[in-house]
């Protein structure tokens, strides 16, 4: 997320973003916020960014409509999606 155009740490964006998630008939089951880091290189001539981490069930399909609507929105800087696949058993090895 873009720190100059988001306030409090992105709180009320990440609100938004779950909340589109569960339009879509999803469901999240994690939103931890992971704090500014500072960019490798610069994006777009912003040094730093707020960084979020969802985890979350939803269709395939309809991943498609979160990255279309924040493609162009100005607070988003960078976004990656991907699809875990992992059998239930690995999951929750993982989380312990």
């Amino acid at each position: 997320m873009d720190i100059r155009k988001v306030d409090d740490e992105g709180d009320a964006l990440s609100k938004e973003i779950v909340g589109l998630i569960e339009s879509l008939g999803g469901k999240v089951t994690a939103a931890v916020p992971m704090g500014r880091r500072q960019f490798t290189y610069d994006i777009e001539k912003h040094k730093a960014g707020i960084y979020w981490d969802y985890a979350f069930e939803l269709e395939e399909a309809k991943v498609i409509e979160i990255k279309k609507k924040y493609r162009l929105d100005e607070r988003v800087l960078r976004n990656l999606i991907v699809i875990d696949e992992r059998p239930e058993a690995a999951a929750s090895k993982l989380a312990e």
